[in-house]
């Protein structure tokens, strides 16, 4: 029975980042390499989810800029793959 809960245990730290490098696109400095700064400010914080929560409002479904955040942002990519097969 450890043996069982050690290894779903170690399974989740060896997903955990997998997960993760793919949020990792849609981060702010990714999103600034990509298309450069945005108007009127220094760096990535133009591409903060507070930020794209102020200009365009929250997301259905979501509280505050919790809609803009990366991962949010990957699962809506992933699951809207699914949907065109």
């Amino acid at each position: 029975m450890k043996r069982a809960i050690t290894i779903a245990v170690l399974s989740v730290f060896i997903a955990a980042p997998a997960y993760a490098q793919g949020a990792s696109h849609y981060s702010p400095g990714q999103q600034m390499q990509k298309k450069g700064s945005y108007k009127n400010t220094t760096g990535a914080s133009g591409y903060a989810p507070g930020q794209e929560m102020q200009r365009k409002g929250s997301k259905r479904g979501t509280t505050g800029a919790s809609g803009y955040a990366p991962g949010q942002k990957m699962q809506r990519k992933s699951t809207s793959h699914k949907d065109r097969k």
